[in-house]
């Protein structure tokens, strides 16, 4: 069977993503209310109850508000490093002891057929993680709310099959748009978000143009938007001498709705 990958909703007001192989369904985050989420997985004709866990990258409201809600009523599996479960507890409710997974950052943990890598990234939680999955020749990698990616984020996710990397904003209309000083800085520091520059750079250093299929997450609704996140991107991706048209597919994620599913062979 193809892997399958869909972004559920990913942004400020909430981030979800489905990933799913043969014998494994499983949510990075879960970021709405209960219900929402239900529906966001009835739209992809997923049952929530055949889901077999969710993997938390940091304890931030907007990754995790539905979480608890999921696992108590579905009897879910919820993985996440020590940091964020001491940072989520008071979040997202009471959970079953069962149900509390424990990983450690950068080390492999396995899921039915599906193996699965926390890498570390920078923002301003307590342990965030992204994601980097492997599953029979196929690599996916997910990392979104990050600051900074460095050159060891760039060789673990090299190679992947398929990107989703935050663009969050656009570094002009963020200095100059209404957010309040503090907040702008928060946001443009290793610790905050990636911009559209940063996310063109970095995705032009590590797609080599053999089909990847590259999703551009987080998008700032203020500070950014659909045409310029791709603009950008696809300029940086293009001098670096990869033709976006036919080498790669380049889409964005949806702050309001899902992707298509995405199938890997």
């Amino acid at each position: 069977m193809d892997i399958r990958f869909c972004s559920l909703s990913s942004g400020s007001s909430g981030n979800c993503q489905y990933i799913e192989t043969e014998s494994s369904r499983l949510l990075i985050d879960g970021g709405f209310s209960g219900k929402r989420i239900e529906a966001l997985l009835q739209d992809i004709d997923v049952n929530p109850s055949s889901l077999d866990g969710i993997l938390v990258t940091h304890e931030h409201i907007d990754h995790v508000k539905g979480v608890g809600i999921l696992s108590r009523r579905f009897d879910l599996p919820i993985y996440a490093n020590e940091s964020t479960w001491t940072g989520m507890e008071g979040i997202i409710g009471e959970i079953r002891e069962k149900n509390k997974k424990v990983f450690v950052t950068e080390e492999y943990l396995n899921i039915k057929d599906i193996s699965i890598y926390p890498v570390r990234i920078f923002h301003d939680a307590m342990e965030p993680v992204g994601y980097i999955f492997n599953y029979k020749k196929t690599k996916i990698s997910v990392i979104t709310d990050t600051g900074w990616v460095n050159d060891e984020i760039k060789s673990k996710i090299k190679d992947s099959d398929l990107y989703l990397l935050e663009s969050n904003h656009d570094v002009n209309m963020l200095k100059e748009g209404s957010y309040p000083w503090h907040l702008k800085q928060r946001i443009l520091s290793t610790r905050g978000h990636l911009s559209n520059e940063d996310a063109g750079r970095i995705l032009g250093e590590v797609i080599s143009g053999e089909g990847e299929i590259v999703l551009l997450g987080h998008l700032s609704k203020e500070n950014n938007t659909e045409s310029l996140a791709y603009e950008t991107v696809r300029k940086s991706i293009s001098n670096r001498g990869i033709d976006v048209d036919r080498d790669i597919t380049l889409n964005l994620t949806h702050r309001d709705r899902a992707t298509r599913i995405y199938k890997i062979k």
